[in-house]
């Protein structure tokens, strides 16, 4: 830990514990610590998150424990929002004081706060101690602009309205509709822990010195453009996971490449569901046997036990045809030729990597922003699907992935989504736009932007 002692600056980075938040959070803060030579990173998260999330030795990175609001004797009990909530009644008191005992035992003031875009006491805790305040947000920026704009869309369409009411009050946003609308926007328990807090979120974030975010200039563009008029600095500088690429994602002890190589151009059917989710029962027999029907090539990346969870036989039954491992390296698969169609949760990573892919993608969503994610692939940028009825059903599957592999319209999706690659990649080359947008963060984090309100 060398680097971290000897730094002349400190930054605080506040993580939120829970879901794929933390890991990407630090992803990004080793690229950052890696071109700022002069600055130490404390990383705060609960010792839970701390414990699953960091590698040794990283040498101008520490993490330290925050309290996890927990009860004395607490058992989980099953219920994953309880873990949840306790932590989030313990905040923003739990960070201020893990940062008190933080600068208390480096000797060192905090320079620049960096937290989860979640975090809108970020804003109180900056001004108090009269520093910049930046904001990373993980998700897309559709996604992000609604937050923003929950009050007038509630104004609008109340609170748990039609499904199919669409927000055509709002510019680009013709196509979605109140049904895609992240839980607790327009409908659910708005008074719920983490909608009052993606509430807080939008109301607070115009206060960030800058707002990060994972994505690039050219999706979206003009979402992105009504971010930067609302925000005093909006800078996409993603994918994360192409900007800098984690070691831990390229490994492939199971062969995934080799397997996949053997079979023909735009062929294979990739799944994954994300490290979080497993469908229920019904729906994973359901894809297994529209797999075996339409007698097609898939590399399936499960979670859980294939063997108890997936139909009698079928894996006997698609062994010359399938691949079922428990880890596959995602980013790359997508890449190779010979994959055709990417089945998924629609989670925003996923929807990155199928865009540097260039696979088409068919959404089966769960929560978050998956739906929005979903109904924007499908309607505003026309390289995936959606399911008819929003769950994987036989027919549904079959129709979908058919359409997408061996139909016209599957084709003109692989041209669309492949126009979006070039993009990406152009955008995370040297002097690309979110190279550019990222050196101006550093020069922010390293107190040497001046901005001039």
């Amino acid at each position: 830990m060398e680097g971290y002692k000897n730094a002349s600056k400190h930054v605080a980075v506040l993580a939120f514990p829970f879901g794929t938040h933390a890991v990407p959070l630090l992803n990004f803060i080793r690229q950052l610590s890696d071109v700022c030579p002069d600055t130490m990173f404390s990383f705060l998260s609960t010792q839970q998150s701390n414990n699953s999330t960091f590698p040794k030795n990283l040498d101008k990175i520490k993490p330290f424990n925050v309290w996890d609001g927990l009860p004395e004797g607490y058992s989980f009990r099953g219920n994953p929002h309880e873990p949840v909530d306790y932590f989030l009644k313990a905040v923003p008191g739990s960070f201020i004081k893990a940062i008190d005992a933080v600068v208390s035992e480096t000797g060192k003031p905090i320079d620049c706060l960096i937290t989860d875009a979640f975090y809108a006491f970020g804003a109180d805790i900056a001004d108090e101690l009269n520093i910049p305040w930046v904001a990373v947000w993980l998700a897309g920026p559709r996604a992000l602009f609604l937050h923003f704009q929950t009050d007038v869309i509630r104004q609008h369409v109340g609170i748990n309205s039609p499904e199919d009411k669409t927000l055509d009050f709002l510019p680009e946003f013709s196509g979605i509709r109140v049904t895609d609308l992240p839980n607790g926007i327009a409908s659910g328990d708005i008074d719920a822990p983490i909608p009052a807090l993606l509430h807080k979120m939008g109301v607070s974030l115009s206060r960030a010195t800058a707002i990060v975010a994972n994505s690039y200039e050219d999706l979206d563009n003009t979402v992105v453009n009504m971010l930067k008029l609302r925000f005093r600095m909006f800078l996409n500088v993603g994918p994360f996971n192409l900007v800098s690429v984690p070691s831990s994602t390229l490994d492939d002890s199971h062969g995934c490449l080799d397997w996949v190589g053997k079979h023909g151009a735009a062929s294979v059917v990739y799944i994954s569901f994300g490290s979080m989710i497993t469908p229920p029962p019904h729906e994973l027999h359901a894809l297994c046997e529209a797999l075996e029907e339409c007698e097609l090539p898939y590399l399936w990346s499960f979670r859980g036990n294939p063997e108890k969870q997936l139909p009698l036989g079928f894996l006997e039954r698609t062994s010359s045809k399938g691949k079922i491992v428990p880890w596959a390296p995602q980013l790359k698969i997508l890449e190779h030729p010979s994959v055709g169609v990417f089945v998924s949760h629609g989670g925003w990573n996923s929807v990155l990597e199928s865009i540097n892919g260039g696979v088409p993608i068919i959404c089966r969503p769960f929560f978050g922003d998956q739906q929005l994610n979903t109904r924007t692939v499908e309607v505003v940028w026309g390289f995936g699907l959606g399911l008819e009825g929003g769950t994987l059903t036989k027919e549904g599957a079959k129709k979908a992935l058919k359409l997408i592999l061996c139909s016209q319209e599957g084709k003109k999706m692989r041209d669309k989504i492949r126009v979006q690659k070039e993009l990406v990649r152009k955008a995370v080359k040297p002097n690309g736009s979110s190279i550019e947008n990222f050196k101006t963060l550093v020069k922010l984090v390293s107190n040497t932007y001046h901005q001039v309100d």
